[in-house]
Order: C-alpha cells, then sequence, then structure tokens
C-alpha cells in the first residue's frame, strides 16, 4: 500500500489512527505541534516520541512539501512559486508583502473550471481539485522560505494574513478547502487566525454559508459587475447564480452576526463596467438587499492575449467617490506582481510535467 500523506489529516483522523496503535491521546497533540508549529520536515525530527513510533510513522505516512519548480520575485518584492505535486499537476502561490505583514495567496484547484473571461487562470481548463494537505503545504511552504517555524509571540509574523484567491474555485472543492482552513487556523499549530483568512467565491450561492459557518473565516465575493446582463458576460457562473441569489446568501450570512462584513471584488474594465451610472447602480443593488459591505476595487491586469483595458484611473476614482459617499467603503487595490504575473487574475500555471529519471 502507497503511504498517506501526514499534512492534510484532520486531528481526528489523526487521533484514531495513534489510537488503533496503542497510543496515549496526548501523542496527537504532540505530533500536531512538530508538523504545523515547528515546521519539521522529518520524523526524526519529533525527539520526544519514542524511537519505535517515530518508525511507525515513517513506516506509514509520507512528510513533504510541494516541489518548488520556480520561485520569481517582482521588483515590489512579490514572491511567487510555482509547485508541482506528487502526480506532477502544478499550481501556483503568491505572498503580497506589506510593511510589518503580508498575505499568502492561496490555489485551490489545478486550473479553473468557472471561465471568467478575465481571469487568465479561467483559459486554463481544470485538471483536478487540491487535497486538503495540498492546499495546507502551500502554506508550509512559504513559511520555510521566510523562516517562520516557529513564529514566536513576540516576533513580527510576516506571514500574517491568508487569501483563499489563488487558482480555482473553492466552493467546487468544498470538503477539502473546509479541511484545510481548519489545520490553518488550529491554535495548536499553524494558528491563523479565523479573522485574518478570507476565502474568495465567484458566487457558488448554495455553498457559500455552509462553508463560512464550519470555518468561520471572512468572505469575499468577485462580483465585477451591477447586474446580470453584464456579469453573465463576464462570468458565465452567473446565469446559474444571479447576482439576486448570491446577494441572499450574503444577507443571510450577516444575520447571524451583526460584525460581519463582505467584501466584493470589483474589476474595473475600461468601458464594460466603470461608468458612474455602473456605481449608482451597485449602490441601488446594496442598499436594497441591505448588504454591509466594503468593496474592494481592482485595476485590471492585463495577461497575454486578453482583449480588457484597465480602466483609467480618473475613472477609478470618480467610481470610488461615488461608492465612499453612498456610506461604502471602496479602497483601490495597489497592483502588485504584475511584472512576473502574480497580481490579481494573471495566474497559471505550466501543467507541464518534469521529465522522470
Amino acid at each position: 500500500m502507497p503511504k498517506q500523506h501526514i499534512i492534510g489529516l484532520s486531528k481526528e483522523e489523526l487521533s484514531a489512527v495513534l489510537a488503533s496503535w496503542g497510543e496515549k491521546p496526548f501523542r496527537t497533540k504532540q505530533i500536531w505541534q512538530w508538523l504545523y508549529f515547528r515546521g519539521v520536515q522529518s520524523f526524526d525530527d519529533m525527539t520526544n516520541l519514542s524511537k519505535d513510533l517515530r518508525t511507525r510513522l515513517a513506516d506509514n505516512f509520507v512528510l513533504t512539501r510541494p516541489k518548488i519548480i520556480t520561485q520569481q520575485i517582482s521588483q515590489d518584492k512579490t514572491r511567487k512559486w510555482l509547485l508541482e505535486f506528487d502526480d506532477g499537476e502544478r499550481v501556483e502561490m503568491v505572498y503580497i508583502p506589506e510593511l510589518d505583514r503580508g498575505a499568502v495567496c492561496l490555489s485551490t484547484q489545478v486550473g479553473c473550471a468557472m471561465g471568467c473571461k478575465f481571469c487568465h487562470t479561467g483559459s486554463q481548463k481544470l485538471k483536478r481539485n487540491l487535497t486538503a494537505g495540498e492546499i495546507v503545504s502551500q502554506f508550509m511552504v512559504a513559511r520555510d522560505t521566510y523562516g517562520e517555524w516557529p513564529s514566536p509571540t513576540d516576533a513580527t509574523r510576516y506571514l500574517s494574513n491568508i487569501v483563499v484567491m489563488g487558482m480555482g474555485e473553492p466552493l467546487q472543492n468544498e470538503d477539502n478547502v473546509i479541511k484545510a482552513l481548519n489545520i490553518l487556523s488550529d491554535g495548536d499549530g499553524i494558528a491563523i487566525s479565523r479573522r485574518r483568512i478570507t476565502m474568495s467565491t465567484c458566487g457558488i450561492a448554495p455553498k457559500i454559508c455552509d462553508v463560512l459557518e464550519k470555518t468561520g473565516v471572512r468572505l469575499a465575493i468577485s462580483l465585477h459587475a451591477p447586474n446580470n446582463e453584464i456579469r453573465n458576460a463576464l462570468m458565465p457562473i452567473n446565469k446559474a447564480y444571479p447576482i439576486e441569489q448570491i446577494l441572499a446568501e450574503a444577507q443571510k450570512y450577516q444575520q447571524k452576526d451583526g460584525s460581519r462584513y463582505v467584501t466584493f471584488e470589483y474589476l474595473m474594465l475600461q468601458n464594460i463596467n466603470d461608468s458612474p451610472q455602473h456605481a449608482k447602480e451597485l449602490i441601488a443593488l446594496l442598499k436594497k438587499h441591505k448588504i454591509r459591505a466594503t468593496f474592494n476595487l481592482i485595476p485590471f491586469n492585463p495577461w497575454p492575449g486578453c482583449d480588457f483595458m484597465p480602466s483609467t484611473p480618473e475613472r477609478v476614482k470618480v467610481f470610488a467617490d461615488l461608492l465612499n459617499q453612498a456610506g461604502f467603503a471602496a479602497p483601490v487595490r495597489v497592483a502588485r506582481g504584475q511584472d512576473i504575473l502574480a497580481a490579481c487574475g494573471q495566474l497559471k500555471s505550466s501543467t507541464q510535467k518534469t521529465p522522470r529519471t
């Protein structure tokens, strides 16, 4: 039987294995902390375990990371990794730094089936879902790179946030995403606060509330249009789950907790969705559905072969001012990593497998 990856097992799954071996329950926490707090890459390094237990773990499990194929660093210090998994499939992951913190952008699928017209990833066919371990191990690669094992409480943690906004649609891989996010936020290990994790979806409406209730993370919705006509043209998924259905789910999500805000991502596309009338239509839509929201206005990041153009700074400012005047915070995202195709909507992995000798 092939060995199983230990990264990605839930605590309950790990506990069940150890119990079947006759181990005491406290061993689960010890192993969990070696994996996710200290980030060891060998069972031999788990020095408070008996030699027999370490040997048994090594005989039954694999403790590895994805293979780093390439790393690129932008002029603005954004870093992009191309990672390869056991079967040769590849994804891209990005770290976006700020002065004293930063966000790691994780992928959930190899490719994407959503087909959003403005997205480079959408031009790559969906190959498969990532496992929970493959999602978690992306963040572990980032911690390896920046030397944040462990991350002491009295030091600056540069990898402070997680955004599930990379390749793929998270809600098409919901079970693995739920499992991965609960591992990443577990207080005995990686311990990223749920308030610092944001999951972005293009709007698989029936799954939104379920996944958020099971993870406790923040919600971002890729909206990009003030009406169904424009959104249908940009995002084919809108024909299945139109704007009204998505906003109804967002409203349901907010009704359970008055502190919950939804972030709407809005890509500014020249002469398509960026006029003052579009802004007014957007305002009316959210007020009708009584959504407490902030907007993240995103300048379009061109990629090879795309047909869209970014809105002019002047049009973006007018658009943002109208939203702000209506009571919706609408910061304009600063484009990061454009020179290495690491900006929003630019990710597309090479799926060519490395020849094996």
